[in-house]
C-alpha cells in the first residue's frame, strides 16, 4: 500500500492550520487505502479544533486524543489527509467563512458549496478525498450534499458518538458524511452507525406535498421526476401532507431551540474572548443572546407536537420523500437579505428531521439549470441502514 499523501487544495476547502502530514489509518479493514478529511469541529490528537473562528483556534489546546467517530474510521483503515473549512461556529447553512473564505463547489461553479460542512463537502465534490466527515444539527450534511451533488446522511440523533466533537445544539447535534459512491456511502455508515439498528422492509413511501410546495418548482419537479423514474425499486408512493398548520411554525420552534442551546455552548466563548464574527454570524449571535425561557418553552411544546406527528407518519417500513434544499445553490454574491430568505425557507425542510430525531438520507438526484440538487428520505428511528440500503438502490436513478 502506498502512503498517502496531502492533497493539492486547488478549491481552497482546507483550514490554513490544516496537519502536515496525513494521519495513518489502521491499514486494515473495510476503509483500507480510502482517504477522509474531517471539519474542523473533530478533535484529533495532538493539534487544535478550530470551530470555524481563528479567535476559537488561538484560544483553545491541543486535543490529547482523536474524536470518538474519527478513531472508528481510522480503525477501520481510512487515512485523515486534511481539515476543512467549516462556517464559524457551524452557525449558518452557506458554506462562506469571512475568516477563510468559501470553499468552491466544483459542481456548481460561482455558488455556494453549502454549510456549515463546507470544506468537508467541496473536498469530496472536488475528488479530494473518497470520504468527508462533517456535522449536521440545522442541514449542515444534508444542505452541502444537495448543492455539491453528494450522498450525505443525517443519522438517528445519538446513534454516533459525538465524544470529542465540538457542540452547537446538543439535542439536534448529530454527525454525518459525504461520498460520491453509494457502496462507500453504505461502508461507512456500518463502521460509524452503533448497533441500535431498527430492521424493517420498507414497504410505504409517502411523498411529502407540502415539502415539494416549498421547493422552486424546477427543483420539485426535478426531483418528481426521479422518483418517477425510480418507481421499479420504490413501493407505490402516497401523497401526504407533513405539516396540517405549515412548515414554517416548526422552522421557527427549531430556531429558537438551536438558539437556546448555542446560548449555553457557544455564547460563553464568544462574550468572554470578545470573539470577531462575520456578518450574518454576529447577528444570529446576537440573537442568542435575547432568547428567553418563555420563548424556549413555547418552542418545546411545538417541537414536542412535531416529534409526536412525525412518529406517527414514519413507522417502521415507512419512508417520507422530500426535497433536500428548495433551492438549488445560492450564487456567491447573493446579498444578506437574499441569504437570510434562502436560509428561513431551506430550515422550513431541515427542521423536520431535526425536531423529530429522524435519520434523513440525501443522494445526488438531478440537475437543475446545471448545478446538483439532492432528493431526501427520512426514514423510522433506527432505519439508518434501510435508508443505506436505498441509496445503493437508488444510485442507477441518479446523478452518480
Amino acid at each position: 500500500m502506498t502512503d498517502p499523501t496531502l492533497p493539492n487544495d486547488a478549491v481552497g476547502c482546507l483550514v490554513p492550520h490544516n496537519i502536515s502530514e496525513p494521519i495513518r489509518g489502521s491499514g486494515a479493514g473495510p476503509l483500507a487505502g480510502k482517504t477522509l478529511i474531517i471539519k474542523d469541529l473533530y478533535d484529533t490528537a495532538g493539534r487544535k479544533t478550530g470551530n470555524g473562528s481563528p479567535d476559537f483556534y488561538a484560544a483553545t489546546e491541543p486535543a490529547t486524543q482523536n474524536a470518538a467517530t474519527v478513531q472508528n474510521l481510522l480503525d477501520a483503515g481510512a487515512d485523515i489527509t486534511g481539515i476543512a473549512i467549516c462556517d464559524e461556529f457551524f452557525y449558518s447553512l452557506t458554506g462562506a467563512n469571512t475568516h477563510y473564505g468559501a470553499p468552491q463547489n466544483v459542481r456548481a461553479p460561482g455558488r455556494m458549496p453549502g454549510g456549515s460542512s463546507s470544506g468537508s463537502a467541496a473536498a469530496v465534490a472536488a475528488e479530494m478525498c473518497d470520504i468527508a466527515l462533517g456535522s449536521d444539527t440545522g442541514g449542515s450534511v444534508r444542505i452541502p450534499a444537495s448543492f455539491c451533488g453528494l450522498y450525505g446522511l443525517r443519522p438517528t440523533h445519538g446513534r454516533i458518538d459525538l465524544s470529542g466533537g465540538r457542540a452547537m445544539a446538543p439535542s439536534f447535534d448529530t454527525a454525518g458524511w459525504f461520498t460520491n459512491d453509494a457502496g462507500l456511502f453504505k461502508t461507512v455508515g456500518a463502521i460509524a452507525l452503533d448497533d441500535r439498528s431498527v430492521a424493517a422492509d420498507f414497504d410505504r413511501l409517502l411523498i411529502a406535498d407540502d415539502c415539494f410546495a416549498q421547493a422552486e418548482p424546477a427543483v420539485a419537479a426535478a426531483l418528481q421526476a426521479v422518483v418517477d423514474a425510480a418507481a421499479s425499486v420504490l413501493p407505490t408512493p402516497e401523497n401526504v401532507t407533513v405539516a396540517p398548520n405549515g412548515l414554517d411554525t416548526w422552522a421557527d420552534a427549531f430556531r429558537v431551540i438551536q438558539a437556546s442551546e448555542v446560548k449555553l455552548t457557544n455564547l460563553p466563548f464568544v462574550e468572554e474572548h470578545n470573539a470577531d464574527l462575520g456578518p450574518g454570524i454576529k447577528e444570529r449571535f446576537a440573537m442568542v443572546a435575547a432568547i428567553t425561557e418563555e420563548e424556549t418553552a413555547a418552542a418545546q411544546i411545538v417541537r414536542e407536537g412535531v416529534r409526536t406527528r412525525l412518529h406517527e407518519l414514519v413507522p417502521a417500513g415507512t419512508i417520507l420523500c422530500l426535497p433536500t434544499a428548495p433551492v438549488i445553490a445560492p450564487k456567491l454574491d447573493t446579498p444578506p437579505e437574499g441569504l437570510e430568505f434562502f436560509r428561513t425557507n431551506t430550515l422550513a425542510l431541515t427542521c423536520i428531521s431535526g425536531h423529530s430525531g429522524l435519520p434523513q438520507l440525501t443522494v445526488p438526484a438531478a440537475d437543475v439549470e446545471g448545478c446538483p440538487v439532492g432528493l431526501s428520505f427520512i426514514g423510522w428511528a433506527g432505519g439508518d441502514e434501510a435508508l443505506l440500503n436505498l441509496a445503493v438502490k437508488l444510485a442507477p436513478f441518479c446523478t452518480r
